[in-house]
């Protein structure tokens, strides 16, 4: 998925990430993977511009797997799924394609949005109109944004696994914002006109 960014420039469409992975109990890695682990491969593959393929191995009674049968779906990330959904559709353009941030985080933008140059982890901060800040493993405390003052930004705290939204109000000038510590968090940033 961290090509993304390639096959955005080379054929300007979304990116779409088939077999990242299942969801399940199968004795072969690519089969048994946690529903966090899932959900987080979803979110990521989204803030880089793309989207993932979903299924599941569980092993049963019925002998069944829904990743060649369907049926019934037993594990976690589904409805984590149907939230990231829903964050999609609200995301201005629809997929996005990532933008260079700190190292800990990653950072998508509207794909149509125009973006300078030289771009780099080096050059100041350009904030664009909106942003989705993921930080997949990481467990920040906070994080900090220096707006500018006659920016303002409406902040989103979204805690993927949990699926919740925490409005955080309107923002400009140096700006903290806590976070609970936990793995899985982003935040939106919308500007306010």
């Amino acid at each position: 998925m961290s090509n993304s960014d390639d096959y955005l420039k080379e054929y300007e469409k979304p990116v779409v990430w088939d077999e990242i992975g299942y969801e399940g109990n199968l004795a072969m890695g690519w089969g048994n993977m946690s529903g966090e682990e899932i959900v987080r491969r979803f979110w990521e593959a989204f803030v880089r511009g793309g989207y993932a393929g979903h299924g599941e191995t569980y092993e049963n009674d019925h002998d069944i797997l829904w990743w060649s049968h369907g049926g019934v779906l037993h594990g976690t990330s589904e409805p984590r799924l149907a939230f990231l959904k829903k964050i999609m559709k609200e995301t201005p353009g629809k997929f996005l394609k990532q933008v260079p941030r700190m190292f800990d985080e990653v950072v998508g933008i509207p794909y149509q949005t125009k973006v300078p140059e030289q771009v780099s982890f080096f050059d100041p901060v350009v904030y664009y109109d909106y942003e989705l800040h993921y930080y997949t493993y990481s467990r920040p405390s906070n994080k900090e944004f220096d707006f500018e003052e006659n920016e303002k930004f409406q902040i989103d705290v979204i805690d993927t696994w949990n699926m919740t939204v925490t409005d955080h109000g309107v923002h400009s000038g140096y700006t903290k914002i806590q976070l609970p510590g936990r793995e899985y968090m982003a935040i939106r940033l919308r500007r306010v006109k």
